[in-house]
């Protein structure tokens, strides 16, 4: 199951509800849902469209922003096993939109949102895009330093999306700006606009409008709505965003400056942004973007996904495109989901994890239903999203009720072996927004060590995952009984560790190395068995 660091966080009761849900949940067992939050009872409002950060610096601590009141959030302070709800609750703020919670390098959090203001007791259309603050040791006291952007009254700011480059340390924001929002006047337009950040969320820069086709007023297909950015491994900026003429991407290689004169075409998006899907409110391509910052095989590559109708009404379908020229060319779309055509799949959301570049796509999922209950699935890539392995994650099934507005999209995250997928459910009416402790062997393609054979080769097999962030796993073979070595060296040649030292079987094995006590680098994993010897890198990357 989850590793021993996450199971020291939960208490005798908890082990034992645990426990016994897996029990009685016999199909997907294997990862554990936790409920994050279920309702706002000061303003009868159910979460939804959560959003998912963990502090790169400490995995145990995790923030998940819903729609809602602004000021609430939840926290964990033991990778996602537990969740508290968080912050005040404020009676002059409206409508709460479009949560976005990003991590920096530091341990810094940051909530993006809507907000609609109360002014002479009337509410308000989205005028700005605020931003607020939460150092690691605030968790559980609540934002602070809010800031905003946007602001250019009469005209309506929407939907924004954030992203860190760590780089440059700076932030970035994302939005659409209507002119007049729901107008069919032809001379009023939707518009993508850019702001950077280069101290921390404090103060940002004047507005850039980066799109080159506008979009109308009706927040349709033919708007252009829904902009997210991802940064690459120089620091370069990539929006994508869906409009009339498809999937769009714009790149930006000196920190928002500039960008590309014409944009440049991901893919056909012949259903458009919007279309229908039974027992959902709406559905929509919401196209997310990622850039693999990782030091494997595939750093630097682009990747998009979105859903969308083009085999037909009754069958949306998860899709990915990649770029691995910077952008300027893009991969025929690949389907994620791999059931029989003919079904339902939505909701989706892609993250790459930075510590060794495996892909992570969730998503809503009926491939085993004629009628609207949902599974949520989680598609995994360790190839570049060559091929994806499909994992139901969650424990039963649910039926939404499309007078209920569940959201638009679901989220994950994912840094090593803590991968958390976060998403909104209903049952009887009620929405709530739950997360699964995925457990990283049970999607790995790394064969299970069989202790029956015993094999001539002498070898260490593989390291997983490589790169690493504090804890690795080391298989390796030996063609007989005999004494093992298994040492630890940094890039200078010096030992750092002797990880086993004794006698073991012929066959298969794995070693657990915890490099808690080292710093990041490059390390040689060594393999001794009487004369021979063989080695293999690895990478720890705190």
């Amino acid at each position: 199951m989850t590793s021993w660091k996450v199971w020291n966080f939960l208490s005798t009761m908890q082990l034992l509800t645990i426990a016994l849900v897996m029990c009685f949940s016999p199909v997907s067992a294997q990862h554990v849902n936790v409920m994050i939050g279920d309702y706002f009872s000061e303003r009868n409002y159910y979460p939804n469209e959560p959003s998912i950060a963990v502090n790169p610096k400490n995995t145990n601590q995790m923030i998940v922003t819903t729609n809602g009141p602004v000021e609430n959030y939840y926290y964990s302070n033991d990778a996602g096993i537990t969740w508290n709800r968080g912050g005040e609750y404020s009676f002059d703020v409206g409508l709460w939109g479009d949560p976005c919670v990003v991590a920096d390098t530091s341990g810094n959090f940051y909530f993006f949102h809507l907000e609609r203001l109360y002014v002479s007791g009337q509410l308000q259309m989205p005028d700005r895009i605020f931003c607020r603050r939460m150092t690691c040791d605030q968790m559980g006291s609540g934002w602070s330093g809010v800031s905003y952007t946007g602001l250019n009254p009469p005209k309506m700011q929407d939907k924004e999306w954030a992203a860190y480059d760590p780089v440059s340390k700076n932030l970035y924001v994302v939005w659409s700006e209507f002119d007049v929002y729901g107008s069919v006047d032809p001379d009023h337009f939707s518009n993508i606009l850019f702001s950077r950040s280069a101290d921390g969320g404090v103060t940002w820069s004047d507005p850039k409008r980066i799109n080159e086709v506008s979009g109308d007023c009706l927040d349709g297909s033919n708007s252009v709505m829904g902009a997210m950015p991802a940064v690459g491994p120089n620091g370069e900026i990539y929006v994508t965003w869906p409009g009339p003429e498809g999937i769009i991407l714009d790149k930006s290689t000196d920190q928002g400056e500039s960008w590309y004169a014409q944009d440049i075409l991901v893919a056909d998006n012949p259903a458009g942004d919007h279309y229908s899907i039974p027992g959902i409110s709406r559905g929509g391509s919401c196209p997310a973007i990622a850039c693999d910052l990782s030091y494997g095989p595939n750093r630097g590559t682009v990747y998009i996904n979105w859903s969308d109708q083009i085999n037909g009404p009754d069958d949306t379908d998860i899709w990915l495109s990649k770029s691995t020229d910077g952008g300027q060319t893009w991969s025929l779309p690949k389907r994620v989901n791999d059931d029989p055509a003919g079904k339902h799949q939505m909701f989706h959301w892609i993250t790459v994890d930075q510590t060794n570049g495996f892909l992570y796509v969730v998503f809503y999922d009926r491939r085993h239903y004629d009628d609207n209950r949902t599974d949520v699935y989680l598609a995994v890539s360790r190839d570049g999203g060559e091929t994806f392995s499909n994992y139901k994650i969650s424990q039963s099934s649910f039926t939404p009720d499309g007078w209920v507005f569940m959201g638009d999209y679901s989220n994950v995250v994912a840094m090593g072996e803590i991968i958390r997928p976060v998403w909104a459910r209903m049952d009887t009416g009620h929405v709530s927004v739950w997360t699964a402790i995925i457990d990283p062997e049970i999607i790995t393609d790394v064969p299970e060590v069989n202790a029956g054979r015993v094999p001539d080769e002498f070898e260490i097999r593989s390291v997983y995952p490589n790169p690493f962030n504090v804890s690795t796993k080391i298989y390796y073979r030996i063609p007989k009984n005999g004494h093992v070595l298994l040492k630890a060296y940094n890039i200078l040649g010096k030992e750092v560790e002797m990880l086993f030292h004794g006698h073991q079987r012929g066959g298969e094995h794995r070693f657990v190395w915890n490099a808690k006590k080292h710093p990041s680098g490059i390390y040689f994993i060594c393999l001794n068995f009487e004369t021979m010897v063989t080695s293999t890198k690895a990478v720890l990357i705190k």
